[in-house]
């Protein structure tokens, strides 16, 4: 059973910078895309960052030129750089895994005090 495990998460100041980890329990190899995930209240899930095991991303475009998601196989782990945050960036981050099944973190808060 793969579990996807978020950390890095806390509150930093408009303009900071935070690194979240998504550590898998398994080889994220085996996994096609993985991903992160936003939830703010009030508002729907969006996408914030997606990589394949081939290194393909796509991003939000709301983050783009400000988030870099990466990954290492060999710690079998995502990482998701946020730079110039924002206010708005304030959210529960939830890292994600899609192949042939899906999977999902429990969330970190993210939280970008004015």
């Amino acid at each position: 059973q793969m579990q996807l495990v978020e950390s890095g998460g806390g509150m930093v100041q408009t303009g900071g910078s935070l690194r979240l980890s998504c550590a898998a329990s398994g080889s994220i190899f085996s996994i096609p895309v993985m991903g992160w995930y936003r939830q703010a209240p009030g508002k729907q899930r969006e996408l914030v960052a997606a990589i394949t095991s081939g290194g393909t991303t796509n991003y939000g475009d709301s983050v783009k030129g400000r988030f870099t998601i990466s990954r290492d196989n060999a710690k079998n782990t995502v990482y998701l750089q946020m730079n110039s945050l924002k206010a708005e960036d304030t959210a529960v981050y939830y890292c994600n895994g899609r192949g042939r099944k899906e999977y999902w973190g429990q969330g970190t808060q993210v939280t970008v005090s004015s």
